[in-house]
């Protein structure tokens, strides 16, 4: 086994390798950019080397400086992690050619599932169910149209070299496909340097359904089930779990055997996913190989107990695999929800900032490799009172969470979000509640439009019940009560005008008000809201963001900040603003005037933090609507902001390279005659 090991990667997933290397006692080195300095993973390393300048093609991009930092530190091997250069034949390669080990499959593994055309070839000569489509690079849109038509709409028009949802089209007609290849070549070109596309079968209703697979150098192969990723927005995963809720047992061995049968065929040495597209029919086909360890591997560790980094390090370094195809079990259910940095109520832009509070819920699962037991588990490579920079991807967590079966999986996760608070930047915690709630979800009938179709405009935010709407309602009294008894206790009150905790308060919802009545009790509080007696038991303390008690016997996690005069609650995604008021102050608020929002129609606002890194608009240009005037580059991700009407900008108030915060105006307008 090695004793020293270097981790190109950053985040999370630097995180993750460290610790089962730390458990293995191997020591680990970390690279960082300037951006990284003081990132977790830098932290949690025995040594740490800088590579370079903030944006990753200065330095997690740099196989060179990769290469020096190992020999620099004398690391034997490298973990590549996900994403940056883990599926990068060429880095592979190179490493190997330098004497290091690189933690991941062969050179040659890589390049023959890295093309997705030359991988479509490799998986039909090892008779694993292929997509029909055309397998060689389109050269012109009027070609693309023409085996589309072939074909039959709808198609998918595809990057060679694509993923992460770039470079990828679904066209329903002609000119869908016509437009479609040309964007899909700008795009592939632009992200991996590679325009070849080519067109398949779209499948209807698919489920996105991945096999994990393990193969060593003596010629073992295993699979370890599968993940069910077909919650996704924009072809990015949201929701992952094992096993399916919907394949049966007899899919899920063919699926199972002819990744492995794949894996075979390329002489793949190391984790590996094999990903197919999963008819309503139970059909299956090849989609691509995935040639690293992937960001949901926690949930198929859940359900098997095996430390997939470990079982990587030990065939990296020679061994075989400890067991065979028979002794993988399956035990409970697992589910993984990627908590990212973006804020779903404005179309999911990326928040970046620092993170003023950063808590998740108590971890019962610590590390991979022990026996699969139910609990909650955390990876993550950020830290309270860290910053989450604007150059790498948005993940701020995975929260994993392993239950006896589905249902007792989705309560647990349903807890876990109630109770990880995240302040400072935004988060999709409230969207990721909203997806667990939703009854086709709890049903496990969904495909991978599940989000477009049950969320067409974006995420609004989610309506209460009236159930939801009277627990916050007694928890803000209870909160406002508990406020008012620390007032009680503050010295040197005028005689005879001390605070006195009123037995009744006003809760203002929105429009609604609600009398509610609060009794302290001994451990607790009686509290009766239209009639109905509820009872509240809470050690909650009044500097903690986090509530948890019990309402009516039953347990209760929420979220509660003061903002001003209120309390803003957040439970199951619901987040509502309370306003708890002694029933005179009510009276007298009710003729106070109503403060107007100002006007901010003339500007064009950032929608979020980022770099201006395009200006096209100067004082005095008339401008159309939908006319391209800025866009905005945050995670990796480019936005473009559009000319809301016919109008002409008046002045420009930032410049290109300027870093913006949200709401920051970029452009106001000449007010209309």
């Amino acid at each position: 086994m090695f004793s020293k090991i270097l981790i190109a990667n950053r985040g999370e997933i630097a995180c993750r390798v460290i610790k089962t290397a730390k458990r293995m006692g191997i020591g680990t080195v970390a690279v960082y950019s300037e951006a990284d300095r003081d990132a977790l993973h830098v932290e949690m390393a025995d040594e740490a080397v800088p590579i370079g300048g903030a944006p990753s093609r200065e330095s997690y991009l740099v196989m060179d400086k990769i290469i020096a930092a190992c020999k620099q530190t004398g690391a034997q091997a490298v973990h590549p992690g996900y994403g940056f250069l883990s599926e990068n034949e060429e880095f592979a390669r190179r490493v190997e050619e330098d004497g290091i080990v690189f933690i991941g499959p062969k050179h040659y593994s890589i390049a023959a599932m890295g093309d997705k055309i030359a991988s479509k070839k490799l998986a039909l000569e090892a008779k694993v169910n292929v997509i029909p489509g055309h397998n060689a690079a389109i050269e012109t849109p009027e070609q693309a149209v023409e085996i589309a038509r072939g074909i039959g709409y709808p198609v998918m028009i595809k990057a060679s070299a694509g993923g992460g949802g770039k470079g990828l089209r679904v066209a329903f007609s002609d000119r869908e496909a016509f437009e479609g290849y040309t964007s899909c070549r700008n795009e592939a070109r632009a992200a991996f340097g590679d325009d070849r596309v080519f067109v398949e079968k779209y499948v209807e209703e698919p489920r996105h359904i991945e096999i994990q697979v393990l193969g060593d150098a003596h010629g073992n192969y295993v699979y370890l089930w599968e993940r069910e990723c077909s919650i996704q927005r924009r072809h990015q995963k949201v929701i992952e779990e094992a096993p399916s809720p919907f394949i049966s047992e007899s899919t899920r061995k063919a699926m199972g055997e002819q990744a492995v049968a794949l894996a075979r065929a390329v002489r793949y040495q190391s984790a590996g996913t094999v990903e197919f597209v999963v008819g309503r029919d139970q059909s299956f086909y090849f989609l691509e190989m995935n040639t690293r360890l992937q960001v949901e591997h926690p949930v198929t560790e859940c359900i098997t107990g095996l430390d997939l980094v470990e079982l990587m390090l030990r065939v990296a370094a020679g061994e075989a695999l400890p067991f065979k195809q028979p002794d993988v079990k399956r035990n409970g259910w697992a589910m993984e929800c990627r908590i990212n940095a973006e804020d779903p109520l404005r179309g999911f832009l990326p928040s970046t900032g620092r993170l003023v509070e950063f808590q998740p819920p108590e971890c019962t699962i610590f590390a991979a490799g022990a026996p699969a037991n139910t609990g909650v588990r955390v990876d993550t490579g950020v830290y309270e009172g860290g910053e989450i920079p604007i150059y790498y991807d948005s993940m701020i967590a995975k929260l994993i969470v392993h239950g006896t079966d589905r249902r007792d999986a989705i309560e647990r996760m349903r807890e876990a979000l109630n109770a990880f608070v995240i302040r400072g930047v935004g988060s999709n915690i409230a969207f990721q509640a909203a997806l667990l709630n939703h009854p086709q979800f709890v049903a496990g009938q969904f495909n991978t439009g599940f989000i477009a179709q049950y969320f067409p405009r974006g995420f609004k935010g989610v309506e209460p019940s009236a159930a939801n709407t009277e627990a916050l309602l007694a928890v803000a009294a209870v909160v406002h009560r508990r406020m008012r008894e620390r007032a009680v206790r503050i010295t040197g009150q005028l005689p005879g005008h001390e605070v006195r905790p009123p037995a009744q308060f006003v809760v203002r919802l929105g429009d609604t008000s609600n009398t509610v009545s609060v009794a302290p009790f001994e451990g607790g509080y009686k509290v009766i809201c239209d009639g109905r007696t509820h009872t509240l038991t809470t050690d909650w303390r009044l500097r903690d963001t986090r509530f948890s008690g019990r309402l009516d016997g039953r347990p209760i996690v929420l979220q509660v900040d003061r903002v001003g005069l209120r309390y803003r609650l957040t439970h199951n995604g619901v987040q509502l603003e309370a306003q708890v008021l002694s029933p005179r102050a009510d009276e007298l608020l009710r003729k106070m005037p109503v403060k107007a929002p100002p006007d901010m129609s003339a500007f064009l606002l950032s929608p979020m933090p980022g770099l201006l890194v395009d200006l096209a608009v100067a004082p005095g240009q008339e401008v159309k609507a939908g006319q391209r005037l800025a866009v905005i580059e945050a995670m990796k991700m480019e936005n473009v902001l559009y000319a809301p009407a016919d109008t002409v900008v008046d002045q420009v108030l930032a410049q290109k390279g300027d870093s913006l915060a949200v709401d920051q105006p970029i452009v106001r307008f000449r007010a209309a005659a």
